[in-house]
């Protein structure tokens, strides 16, 4: 076993106490909390160097927490594996590796943190710690839903529909599918730092989502009607997209809309794809696939043909940075990705 600091009892860590609303006194605090245990089995330990922060951190803040015991949030981070499990075959002490975790786990917002190394890539070589941890949640997600989803390949082409496009997923799916696919990518953005912010990630048209003719300029951009569209915002888009969708097309969604009316879609016989990256860590299932395609992502990104999503960085890693960058999030209008950095 190899650390890169010594082994203590204790190790600093931000938690939620108490959850709610970001202004109360224990939704982010900072703790001492037990060292994580040994690593056993597929576990790697790794010294957390850099974490993002996602809607689903804030999400689940948000909520509470009625038990009131100490919770760890975080679901992406970049750092240095100190120590493996008897069954690593992927890692060893020293490599540095970017990953999202699982929700079952504690998360990412500690010095130290134990992760299956099934679901851990290595870290882009070209990218420094922040830059890397604003890449795992999202890239997975975008990657899923652009090639287990819609199943595109290198030879697919039409239009690509990109919704929330400006934000962390957004922002992946968009390099994703022109670095790896011959779609033509519609981003909508109506601000104009992020109408700038996906025209520099390589959309081939910008729409704004927020004008009144919105449909009539999705129907001018692909006057054959979208093959695709990617949506964090379904609520109330379906009547949007049954006009502008060819017959046969597809969608896939990543936000918690419960009513939306699936039925409509029926007389153009469009497929409707829901996109969850936990799935995998939740039920074990082919738990290998995501430390592959972080592997994918991370070879793009030293290639040069894809590019970290972080917007800005902010530092030490403690309760009133991540209470900052949760903010930010909170707003929903955040560009690319918000990261919160182990040291400055």
């Amino acid at each position: 076993m190899t650390l890169t600091t010594p082994p203590s009892a204790t190790i600093p860590a931000v938690v939620s106490r108490a959850g709610g609303a970001l202004d109360g006194p224990d939704s982010l605090v900072d703790a001492l909390m037990p060292s994580p245990a040994a690593p056993r089995g597929h576990d790697l330990l790794v010294e957390v160097r850099a974490v993002s922060v996602n809607p689903v951190d804030v999400k689940i803040r948000a909520s509470g927490n009625r038990a009131r015991a100490d919770r760890v949030l975080g679901w992406d981070a970049s750092g240095v594996v100190v120590a493996v499990g008897d069954e690593v075959t992927l890692f060893a002490p020293g490599d540095e590796v970017f990953y999202a975790g699982s929700l079952d786990r504690p998360g990412s917002y500690a010095s130290r943190q134990l992760v299956d190394e099934r679901i851990v890539g290595r870290k882009p070589a070209t990218l420094t710690y922040a830059e890397a941890a604003a890449l795992p949640l999202t890239g997975i997600t975008a990657w899923e839903a652009l090639f287990d989803k819609l199943r595109l390949t290198e030879h697919s082409t039409g239009a690509l529909l990109v919704l929330g496009a400006a934000g962390g997923v957004g922002s992946m799916v968009i390099q994703l599918a022109k670095a790896l696919t011959g779609m033509t990518v519609i981003a909508t953005a109506s601000r104009p730092e992020s109408r700038a912010w996906v025209t520099q990630l390589g959309a081939d048209i910008v729409l704004d989502h927020s004008a009144p003719d919105f449909e009539k300029q999705i129907r001018a951009a692909a006057p054959g009607g979208v093959d695709c569209v990617f949506t964090a915002q379904s609520r109330g888009r379906i009547p949007l997209f049954v006009k502008v969708l060819r017959p046969f097309g597809e969608i896939v969604a990543i936000d918690d809309e419960r009513d939306l009316d699936f039925y409509a879609l029926k007389d153009k016989s469009i497929s409707w794809h829901w996109e969850f990256m936990f799935a995998r860590s939740r039920y074990g299932w082919d738990l290998q696939a995501q430390h592959d395609l972080l592997n994918r992502i991370a070879a793009l990104i030293d290639a040069g043909r894809i590019r970290s999503t972080v917007t800005r960085v902010l530092a030490p890693l403690n309760a009133a940075r991540l209470r900052e960058a949760h903010a930010i999030v909170e707003t929903g209008r955040a560009t690319g990705k918000i990261v919160v950095a182990a040291e400055a």
